[in-house]
């Protein structure tokens, strides 16, 4: 966008991307039009926007309770893993989680409040479905209305509902706010909605390994996996919750959770944590930031058991050192259990950064001893290499436009995924190997001097040999 000064459609590769809609982009952009095109301003967007949903969770929970109530919330949510990466990463949740995270802040405080300021929450819930749908599309309206339908059905609050929002208007509002890009987009490029609303909302989750994606491929997982991504997300505070429950299992044989979900607030907040998850639960184009709307209302929860447990807990072990045999076993149970999650957590690809082209990049870039020097992915260009090579990483995809490159008298670099490098160095000999990196490894092509160089060599050595042989051992004429 900032290079193109195309603001409407934003672009792949050169060419049209209607994977997601643009306000991620255009925050980033903006970001990037500021402070220049580097890690700082691309990173910077997404932290403002974790930032404002940490601001939204305290705002609920000092509303709810208290100052300390709301800093423990607050430092619940920034602590969970995948909260703490994604305030970090360039991708569109950031945006996502803004959206929703206003959205059910709004609606419970419109609920409850009073007066023009709840009127002016009942507005700001539909300006948070606008943001949602202005970055990942109307799978925000499923991940607010999913939990917000549930707890009205549930509460039997029909009626405060109906009269304590502002449908009308705030509907328009939200057509407002985003109708004008998504008839602009269509407008430019037609087939943006066709693809975008049916493929990317339908397709993608109704057709496992769904072969229409055009920008990459599906992220195919067993049904249900959205569960288990919810505890690597939530970690490490998923590991305290469930811990909290097993003991409690045992102590009051009961299974129900220590939530007092009678009230309306801890409904709510339970509604809101596992919506996510129910709705993927029967999707298997998933990926683990999906459970990221769900974790400022788990926040909330953890946040409303720490008081009176953590008091409760600390107080009977300064009065009562004899463990008994169930506590012992929780204990023998939860290390394993907490010992394999932490080496899943650490081999997760998200976490251990391994679509990152950073290093490899600089390395090219400082060995290269000319300018015209080029780096060529072989099939694979991540999108990272594009960033951190200003765009000039060269992507071929076939073995006639590698050999074109080969040929010429440039000494070029080649990045190259593991899986691929065999057959690579099997038609091409004059190459050497600088480093890997990860899941790709970096080559470099000899000059026809050093070839020369190197072949004049392994020849004098072949005399040697063959004279040293023939001679007995003396010395070839």
């Amino acid at each position: 966008m900032v290079a193109s000064g195309d603001w409407v459609t934003p672009q792949l590769h050169g060419a049209k991307f209607w994977a997601k809609p643009p306000l991620s982009i255009w925050l980033t952009a903006m970001t990037m039009s500021l402070f220049g095109t580097n890690e700082f301003a691309a990173r910077l967007s997404p932290f403002f926007l974790s930032l404002l949903v940490v601001w939204l969770t305290y705002k609920l929970a000092i509303k709810r309770r208290d100052r300390d109530h709301a800093l423990v919330a607050s430092v619940i949510l920034i602590s969970s893993v995948l909260f703490f990466i994604n305030s970090g990463a360039v991708m569109t949740d950031a945006a996502l989680a803004l959206g929703t995270t206003l959205s059910m802040t709004a609606f419970w405080l419109a609920l409850n409040g009073k007066g023009k300021q709840a009127t002016l929450w009942g507005y700001l819930f539909f300006v948070g479905q606008a943001i949602g749908l202005l970055s990942k599309g109307p799978v925000c309206i499923v991940l607010t209305f999913l939990p917000i339908g549930l707890w009205v059905v549930w509460r039997k609050r029909w009626r405060v509902v109906l009269s304590r929002i502002p449908w009308i208007g705030g509907l328009l509002l939200t057509a407002a706010l985003t109708l004008p890009w998504y008839m602009t987009a269509e407008a430019r490029t037609p087939g943006f909605l066709d693809y975008f609303l049916i493929g990317e909302h339908w397709r993608r989750y109704a057709q496992p390994g769904w072969a229409g994606d055009l920008y990459g491929s599906a992220h195919v997982q067993p049904r249900g996996m959205i569960w288990l991504f919810w505890i690597i997300a939530a970690f490490p505070w998923s590991m305290l919750f469930f811990g909290s429950w097993v003991v409690n299992v045992a102590k009051r044989r009961s299974i129900r959770p220590s939530f007092h979900t009678t009230d309306e607030w801890s409904a709510y907040l339970i509604l809101w944590a596992v919506a996510p998850m129910l709705f993927f639960t029967f999707a298997r184009n998933i990926l683990w930031t999906y459970a990221l709307t769900g974790l400022p209302a788990f926040a909330l929860l953890m946040a409303q058991w720490w008081p009176e447990n953590v008091q409760s807990n600390a107080e009977e072990t300064l009065t009562n050192f004899k463990w008994p045999l169930y506590r012992i076993a929780c204990t023998g149970f939860s290390t394993p259990l907490i010992v394999g999650l932490l080496i899943l957590v650490w081999s997760f690809t998200p976490i251990r950064g391994r679509n990152s082209q950073k290093d490899l990049v600089s390395c090219y870039q400082h060995i290269r001893t000319s300018p015209s020097s080029r780096l060529i992915y072989l099939y694979d260009r991540p999108y990272s290499a594009e960033f951190y090579s200003s765009g000039h990483a060269i992507q071929v995809t076939d073995a006639s436009q590698l050999k074109a490159y080969f040929d010429d008298s440039g000494q070029d670099f080649y990045a190259i995924k593991q899986c691929h490098i065999l057959g690579f160095l099997e038609m091409h000999k004059n190459i050497e190997c600088i480093g890997t990196y990860d899941e790709f490894s970096l080559f470099r092509k000899r000059a026809k001097a050093h070839v020369a160089s190197e072949d004049s060599k392994i020849q004098s050595e072949k005399l040697k040999l063959f004279g040293s042989q023939a001679t007995g051992g003396a010395e070839p004429r």
